[in-house]
């Protein structure tokens, strides 16, 4: 069912694009939402990385910090490195209202998935605030989830967590500020996710604080394991996830 579901989805993206022709999200080529020339220049994450926060840790061990404090999800993953194409096509997308490319970053998504042994029930992304919801009018790890999980096959469910305290913006927040910021940002609902192993999305990973803060909500409302993954992950020196 899903995948007929995402039939119809490209077809509409299909159809918007031959009616007003894209151009590219990175380079403003016409004719695409994003051309093969931006996407040659998304830099992968290919280091050995922590086995469960995914940053890259030179040996694919427990990083130090895990040990000190493991998370609440399983494991988190991330497909590239925020920078080059990768940065301009998620501005693009979060700030620009060029909401096609999250199919495309859906896609991408998908393919990285496939590459994982994890078992997923149920996908769903990283809930806005309602302020940040109003202001934005859609929520930009929806976009990529929802036809990630189309072609994964796997139910998509966007109520399963909610957010529930208005945090602050964490650009300039050091690791330890984030994590308090969060805090109880999320509550669960636990009829959907009991016994289930779920998937959060969102669009980039910083130090892992919103991802851990979702998936502590899951766990205590009931969920099996939470997984996290991303289309970028920061590359700062002693983050935290």
């Amino acid at each position: 069912m899903e995948r007929f579901t995402y039939f119809l989805y490209h077809s509409i993206w299909e159809a918007l694009d031959w009616i007003y022709p894209p151009t590219c999200s990175g380079c403003g080529s016409e004719g695409v939402r994003w051309c093969l020339n931006c996407d040659n220049s998304l830099v992968k994450i290919v280091e050995d990385v922590c086995s469960i926060c995914g940053y890259p840790s030179g040996n694919g061990e427990i990083c130090e910090k895990c040990l000190q404090s493991k998370p609440s999800f399983m494991q988190l993953r991330s497909i590239f490195k925020y920078q080059t194409g990768i940065r301009k096509a998620l501005h693009q997308l979060k700030y620009k209202n060029d909401l096609g490319m999250g199919e495309i970053l859906g896609q991408k998504c998908a393919h990285f998935m496939k590459s994982l042994s994890w078992s997923i029930d149920i996908i769903s992304s990283v809930p806005l605030g309602k302020r940040r919801r109003k202001e934005r009018g859609y929520n930009q790890a929806a976009l990529i989830a929802y036809p990630m999980a189309l072609l994964l096959n796997t139910p998509y469910e966007s109520n399963i967590v909610k957010r529930v305290k208005e945090t602050h913006s964490q650009i300039d927040y050091s690791a330890d500020q984030r994590k308090e910021n969060m805090q109880n940002a999320f509550i669960s609902n636990s009829n959907v996710i009991r016994g289930k192993n779920i998937l959060i999305v969102d669009d980039v990973i910083t130090t892992g604080s919103t991802m851990d803060s979702c998936a502590d909500a899951l766990l205590r409302g009931g969920a099996n394991n939470v997984y996290g993954l991303s289309v970028a992950r920061t590359m700062i020196e002693n983050d935290l996830t």
